[in-house]
């Protein structure tokens, strides 16, 4: 309890306080995190917490304050501990269920975006069908279906917690009317035809090399969106699907992704079906 003359705490110290604390700890980036923390707690953007700077803390957010530091203290991420992060234009709610969004998968949607406005024909003639693959929490499908606006929208995941995450980000970004999600494994439950663009952030780590992992994305992020297998290929042969009756691209999605393996990325795949052709657009 405060003593009765004890001064108020105000923002700005207990911004500072926090960034010293996390830096002891050896959080990365602890002013940043501390105001960013700061800004959830105000509902406000991190640019624009000069207002409250000489406000009293309120103490409600003052334990929500410790308590966030001491989360972020035992290694936790801060996206997961914020509870909600940027991906392009949207704001999502960002949890165990899903990895978190990463500037390097932006950069993944932007090329996207490029190749479908550049002239994408569609298998039905009509709007592109675009398919995520390994959806997650719906940041590649939801910022598609955002900023394309025409087209039909797909996210699958094998994990039901995973398409629970991005239903909800669904709701929040006003896109559940546009965007569906489906618990799958790969694209087996369509006609590879029907597909004009498939986009995928695969899991690309091999298994040995998770326990090498910084312990913040080891320890807190879903284990089966970050490893690959032995080889990095074992997950990926039969996402693009291979009933009989179908046209297979397994051995054409194999061989992008040894390309993607050789030149060593360990950020973001990007695949671009159309018909027959299967093209992997990674770095200039």
């Amino acid at each position: 309890m405060e003593k009765p003359n004890a001064q108020p705490l105000r923002w700005h110290a207990s911004i500072q306080l926090t960034a010293d604390y996390l830096q002891r700890q050896g959080v990365p980036d602890p002013q940043v995190a501390a105001e960013l923390l700061a800004a959830r707690l105000l509902k406000c953007g991190r640019g624009f917490l000069s207002p409250h700077l000489e406000c009293e803390v309120p103490a409600p957010y003052r334990e929500a304050m410790r308590r966030a530091m001491a989360r972020l203290a035992k290694g936790e991420p801060l996206q997961y501990v914020l509870g909600e992060w940027d991906f392009r234009t949207l704001t999502l709610t960002c949890d165990r269920r899903a990895l978190i969004p990463r500037p390097e998968t932006e950069e993944l949607v932007e090329r996207v975006i490029r190749f479908v406005k550049a002239g994408v024909p569609s298998a039905a003639g009509g709007r592109p069908f675009i398919v995520d693959l390994g959806t997650g929490s719906g940041c590649i499908i939801l910022s598609l279906a955002q900023e394309l606006g025409d087209g039909i929208f797909l996210g699958t995941d094998i994990s039901p917690e995973a398409i629970a995450l991005a239903q909800e980000n669904a709701a929040r970004c006003g896109l559940a009317g546009k965007v569906k999600f489906a618990v799958a494994d790969g694209l087996d439950e369509f006609e590879p035809e029907t597909v004009d663009v498939i986009v995928s952030n695969p899991p690309y780590i091999a298994s040995a090399e998770c326990e090498t992992l910084d312990p913040r994305v080891k320890d807190f992020e879903p284990r089966r969106a970050l490893d690959g297998g032995e080889t990095c290929l074992a997950r990926h042969g039969g996402s693009m699907g291979d009933k009989p009756g179908k046209r297979s691209v397994r051995g054409i999605a194999m061989r992008a992704l040894a390309i993607v393996l050789v030149v060593a990325l360990l950020s973001t795949t990007l695949l671009l079906y159309r018909k027959t052709e299967v093209t992997f657009d990674v770095r200039d």
